[in-house]
């Protein structure tokens, strides 16, 4: 799978704000909702591939959340942005399904895992390999963490988050999510150790 090339959210200069094709979704606008969609995407793709490590699980908890987004539209009261809603049930949907997991714990292997490092043959093998290597030693790291500690990284040290931002999102005070960051790059910095070794 190739992964998408995330951007940061089309500004609301040319149209409507998020709350206002919120509500006109709400109204009955068929269109509405999509535009929303749309214009943050790549943003919640963003939380939810780094949430929860796997492509395909991602692509379900945000599919979820959407659905849920799309249904409750309208108990959103405006106490926060629109995207701070919007990533708060992505979260939600991650954790839920991160749960699910827990209790089926299975890993399947890829389908054609022989020619699976074939179809991803990078421009420069070695740089690319070194860096794929790093990348899943993180990912493999992140997800040893408790999901809380992994949602508050993702969103402040991968995403550029505030803490203030993150702890709407996330539905607790500004010094848990300091917390939650601090416990987690401590928990990673001792999973990750061998790499700093290693340079």
């Amino acid at each position: 799978m190739i992964a998408p090339t995330f951007r940061r959210p089309i500004a609301e200069v040319d149209g409507p704000t998020d709350a206002q094709l919120l509500a006109a979704h709400v109204a009955g606008d068929d269109r509405a909702f999509t535009l929303l969609m749309e214009r943050h995407a790549d943003r919640l793709w963003a939380v939810a591939i780094k949430v929860m490590n796997n492509a395909e699980d991602a692509a379900d908890a945000l599919q979820d959340a959407m659905i849920s987004a799309f249904r409750r539209a309208e108990s959103f009261r405006g106490d926060a942005a629109v995207t701070t809603w919007l990533h708060r049930i992505v979260l939600n949907a991650c954790f839920d399904r991160l749960r699910r997991i827990a209790a089926r714990r299975a890993d399947p292997l890829p389908d054609d895992i022989e020619r699976s490092a074939e179809l991803t043959a990078p421009d420069d093998p070695e740089a690319s390999a070194v860096q794929a290597d790093i990348a899943d030693e993180v990912t493999a790291a992140l997800g040893q963490i408790g999901a809380d500690q992994r949602a508050a990284l993702v969103l402040v040290d991968l995403e550029g988050y505030s803490i203030d931002d993150a702890a709407r999102i996330l539905g607790c005070a500004p010094g848990t999510v300091k917390s939650r960051c601090s416990r987690g790059r401590a928990r990673l910095a001792v999973l990750l150790q061998h790499l700093k070794e290693v340079n």
